[in-house]
């Protein structure tokens, strides 16, 4: 009987994906229209696809369990910093330069940015690799936690609720394009708000309440401390400060967040979708991470994985009508960030890398034909490598995994950041950024595979057990020397034209003059065109004939 309750709402849910995509097919009809929606997406829309696009499976089922495993109810913090630095601080540094600058540029994508920004069509072809080789095993990654989710509901293998996943996605987005995704991505957000909020109380109700829940994580050490799992910054205040940087300052790198601030419409549009955003990632990514914080009281040995922690915390505390619920919020976290990740691998492989290098001439039809071509191509890739990782178990897919974020975030944050204020950047420096960032991340990747073999002294080092000991702390540490790279790199390199830079930067410039003039003229008490003379100054009955003051102007 649960089982055909579960079917039931996906179905419907699936359809209504399905009808989204059909509905917004006209706004698909161009490139510009496929890839970022005509530059026209509002506040709604924009803010929620971006915390979709930020938070999917992967934070509900796998870093919420893992997290929480290690931090206790600290990993709250981890949900606190993505809402303040990965979303307030990103919309009000990255929103309006980020759709100022690439409005100018005529930019649709990051690779196509850093060419036109830096005048060089090998650092785009670069970029567009970076991101092709980076982002599919990321995306992949989304369906990792389905697999124990799914098993636990309908029981049927792992490999069908990828397909029907991948498929329903695949149809949407090739059918309406960008608007499609952010139409779905607002419903599928409204969802994944008032599903957690649901979610956390009916878990700390069938404990008794929030109290009593505390009180019994409390008891339980972390080695030879007792109700760490319940203090302030958790057991390990180290590993926790670079969850948080790595998780919140590292979508200001990422292809797929940035290319949110492309599409927005107008100024008012990101003072609005910033206050948005903010509240959507308080709820949905602290939520999630409080939630985690509570997987020792019902899992007692995560060796079978933290994927696990999550699903086995919800099948004991939820009836079937809430579990179907979670299935729908799982689902709606993975199709939205997978849709997003898609959307964006494939605007780049066809405008940067085969358009920009391969193939200089390419027709409005065969760009259209490419970019879709590709977002099937990527769905099927990223599905097959989920398949293949959980029914052989490949420890390489799931490392690659780990340190997609950290390559790409160290590659690309630091520079992009770096170009919308400083006109001092140079293209060395992006360069140099690009490869610290994959060389690292990849050096990262073959210790992982190699700790077996490698001799004591090193594993117990002090580098090895603050940087490499890690993906996370790899990854936060590529991602903050790029910004000691690339300063130094610009300074001891070539100083870009200038002509083409003052006119991209004109627009904040005259802004700053604008603001300063203001200031001064406030301060100075600079005299003013007009004068306003009160009643009580004008003993000759000089007011106006609505018994008002009168208003002269100065000769």
């Amino acid at each position: 009987m649960n089982v055909i309750l579960y079917v039931a709402i996906l179905a419907v849910y699936f359809a209504v994906m399905i009808f989204i995509g059909v509905k917004n097919q006209r706004s698909s009809k161009s490139v510009h229209g496929f890839v970022l929606g005509g530059r026209s997406v509002g506040p709604w829309l924009s803010a929620f696809a971006y915390g979709t696009s930020y938070f999917s499976a992967v934070i509900f089922i796998g870093y919420a369990g893992q997290f929480g495993w290690n931090f206790g109810v600290a990993a709250t913090w981890i949900g606190i910093g993505n809402a303040i630095i990965g979303s307030l601080l990103a919309w009000a540094v990255l929103g309006r330069r980020t759709r100022v600058v690439t409005q100018q540029l005529d930019s649709a994508t990051m690779p196509d940015y850093f060419g036109k920004r830096f005048s060089d069509n090998k650092l785009k072809i670069a970029a567009s690799v970076i991101i092709f080789i980076f982002l599919i095993p990321y995306t992949a990654s989304l369906y990792k936690g389905l697999g124990s989710l799914f098993a636990m509901a309908f029981d049927i293998p792992y490999w069908v609720c990828i397909l029907i996943m991948a498929a329903v996605t695949a149809v949407y987005v090739l059918i309406g394009g960008y608007m499609a995704t952010v139409w779905n991505d607002f419903i599928q957000g409204i969802i994944m708000l008032f599903g957690i909020v649901i979610i956390i109380a009916a878990v700390l109700m069938s404990q008794g309440g929030l109290s009593e829940v505390l009180a019994a994580l409390s008891e339980i050490p972390a080695g030879d401390l007792n109700g760490a799992y319940v203090s302030f910054f958790g057991p390990d205040l180290y590993g926790l400060i670079m969850v948080v940087i790595l998780t919140s300052l590292g979508t200001w790198g990422l292809p797929q967040m940035v290319q949110k601030f492309y599409a927005i419409k107008s100024e008012g549009s990101i003072r609005k979708g910033m206050i948005i955003s903010t509240v959507f990632a308080l709820v949905v990514a602290g939520g999630c991470y409080f939630l985690g914080g509570f997987g020792r009281l019902f899992v007692e040995d995560a060796s079978a994985g933290f994927d696990s922690i999550i699903p086995s915390m919800l099948s004991e505390s939820l009836p079937a009508i809430l579990i179907a619920l979670v299935l729908v919020l799982v689902v709606s976290a993975s199709m939205s960030t997978l849709s997003s990740l898609v959307m964006s691998s494939s605007s780049t492989l066809t405008l940067d890398l085969i358009k920009g290098g391969i193939k200089k001439e390419l027709g409005h039809k065969s760009q259209m034909f490419l970019i879709r071509f590709f977002v099937a191509v990527f769905i099927a890739v990223s599905a097959v490598i989920a398949i293949v990782y959980d029914a052989f178990k490949l420890s390489f897919i799931a490392q690659m995994m780990g340190v997609s974020w950290g390559a790409l975030a160290g590659a690309f944050l630091a520079p992009y950041l770096y170009s919308l204020y400083w006109k001092r950047t140079t293209k060395a420096s992006c360069w140099a950024c690009f490869v610290f960032g994959v060389v690292m991340s990849l050096a990262a990747l073959v210790i992982s595979l190699a700790k077996g073999s490698l001799p004591d002294a090193f594993l117990q080092s002090f580098i090895y057990k603050y940087f490499f000991g890690s993906s996370i702390y790899v990854g936060t540490w590529t991602m903050i020397a790029g910004f000691i790279i690339v300063p130094v790199v610009s300074l001891f390199t070539k100083r870009p034209a200038q002509d083409k830079l003052n006119a991209l930067f004109m627009p904040f410039t005259e802004l700053n003059e604008a603001v300063e003039t203001a200031a001064d003229n406030y301060l100075t008490k600079a005299p003013q065109p007009y004068t306003i003379t009160e009643p009580s100054e004008d003993p000759a009955g000089a007011l106006d004939e609505a018994g008002g003051p009168s208003v002269k102007k100065e000769e």
